[in-house]
C-alpha cells in the first residue's frame, strides 16, 4: 500500500460503493427500473454508454490531477 496510485484506486473504489449504497437505499424502486432498463437495452448502446462513462471518468481524474 506504499503507492499513491493504489491507494487513489482505493479511494475512488470506496467512492462508487458509498454511492451505489446510498442509491439503493434512498430510492430502491428507481435503482430496479434502472436495471430492469439495462437489461432491455441494446448491447452496444450499454457498450457506448459505458466507454462514454469510462472517457469523462479519465478526463475528469485527468484535470484534476494537472
Amino acid at each position: 500500500m506504499d503507492s499513491i496510485a493504489f491507494a487513489d484506486f482505493l479511494i475512488g473504489l470506496g467512492i462508487v460503493f458509498v454511492l451505489e449504497g446510498i442509491l439503493f437505499a434512498a430510492a430502491p424502486d428507481l435503482t430496479r427500473r434502472a436495471m430492469k432498463s439495462a437489461l432491455a437495452a441494446p448491447e452496444n448502446v450499454l457498450r457506448m454508454a459505458g466507454i462514454g462513462s469510462a472517457t469523462v471518468g479519465l478526463i475528469l481524474i485527468w484535470l484534476v490531477r494537472h
